[in-house]
């Protein structure tokens, strides 16, 4: 089968199939406990007046520890069994949480999550990069677009659960409890992939190859880049946005994160109908156009119009993703997998630190509506610049 017809084949993975299943299964139950960590350690952060700028310190540290990570997970995802490797990830990161819950009796809760972060971001880029690497695998013999679609919808109904299960959470229990309870998430996730049973064609462990991507590739990596920095700055400055601009409550924050996790559930249905109705290319780009003029758009407006830009941001970001995931599913080999994935994040990371300095120096002393304008701004730059090299391409 060539790659185009890998892409577009609409093909469905079969649902009632054990594997399938229990990997979509440890994938939703993951995306909960990984994006409630996340929003949790932000509210946290803001609600104990430490601002947005401790939310950009700490996913900083997220940031720098996944830059080193990401080509380290890429490369053991393509030496040892990714299933096991997966299943270990899991259990280091309901430790992770386990400590940290009780890190709180005993530690600033601004040093905790510093640590916490540290720790868990290690663990989870190992587990991102072997899961989204087994997906190939997975649904060996279903079209790409299709079998991603249903699998990153897995991933943002989680992240939707996550949105509405941590409002509630923040506001009646204590940090040591909230932290608790999304642990138990991780060994819900080891459990189900414990479920999964792959052929032994596909569990087999494969020689170190060398992986040098192209021109092709590297403009799809920028694409995730400056999607992936869009979805930064929603992390870094979300909190801030509805605690300070807003006034909002964590219930609030809630809210904005589940409007963010409704769109991108749409986001990931649509692309296998798009990948049939436009080119890849002109996709990227009008992603890419229309995260810009989302992100300018929230100056001016206010609740509730901002969780319908949320929404937008949240489609935008999840279509894009899944359909560089796609193509790089489709254009690299399974035995460099790992690696091509661990370079494309390595890059998103690059721009997420950069985004992440701009949040620090900034501070509070601008409002994060204004840091989104700017952004947006320079989307449309990265457009520009793209649709330039893409036009060169094409003339040679």
């Amino acid at each position: 089968m060539s790659n185009a017809d890998r892409v577009t084949d609409t093909k469905k993975p079969s649902v009632l199939s054990r594997t399938v299943l229990g990997f979509l299964a440890s994938t939703l139950s993951a995306s909960v406990g990984r994006n409630g960590y996340y929003i949790a350690s932000a509210w946290i952060l803001v609600e104990a007046g430490y601002g947005s700028a401790s939310v950009g310190t700490v996913l900083t540290i997220v940031s720098v520890v996944e830059f080193i990570a990401s080509p380290l997970a890429g490369v053991a995802a393509d030496r040892f069994d990714r299933r096991r490797l997966n299943i270990a990830a899991d259990l280091s990161r309901f430790v992770v949480l386990l400590v940290t819950a009780c890190a709180f009796f005993y530690l600033d809760a601004f040093v905790t999550i510093c640590l916490s972060a540290a720790l868990f971001a290690f663990c989870d880029r190992v587990a991102l990069t072997t899961s989204q690497s087994m997906i190939p695998v997975v649904v060996r013999g279903a079209g790409l677009a299709t079998s991603n679609s249903i699998v990153f919808f897995a991933v943002q109904f989680g992240c939707l659960g996550a949105a509405l299960l941590a409002g509630p959470l923040l506001n009646e229990l204590s940090p040591a409890l909230v932290f608790t309870v999304l642990a138990a998430f991780f060994v819900a996730s080891a459990a189900s992939l414990g479920w999964v049973r792959l052929d032994r064609a596909s569990d087999r462990v494969y020689a170190a190859n060398s992986f040098v991507p192209n021109t092709d590739l590297v403009r799809h990596f920028a694409v995730y880049a400056l999607l992936y920095g869009g979805a930064v700055l929603v992390s870094v400055m979300g909190s801030g946005f509805v605690f300070e601009e807003q006034q909002g409550t964590a219930v609030d924050f809630g809210h904005l994160e589940a409007a963010w996790s409704a769109g991108s559930l749409i986001g990931a249905g649509l692309l296998a109908r798009l990948t049939r109705t436009i080119s890849t290319h002109t996709l990227h780009l009008m992603l890419l156009g229309s995260t810009a003029l989302a992100l300018m758009a929230l100056t001016p407006l206010s609740a509730p119009w901002t969780l319908a830009i949320f929404a937008a941001l949240g489609l935008f970001y999840n279509l894009g993703r899944v359909s560089v995931e796609v193509t790089l599913q489709s254009r690299v080999s399974d035995r460099v997998l790992g690696r091509a994935k661990g370079a494309m994040h390595s890059l998103a990371v690059g721009l997420g630190l950069i985004i992440f300095g701009i949040a620090a120096v900034l501070g509070d002393r601008v409002f994060p509506s204004t840091i989104f304008f700017g952004f947006g701004v320079a989307l449309l730059a990265g457009v520009y610049v793209l649709s330039i090299n893409f036009a060169k391409q094409k003339g040679e």
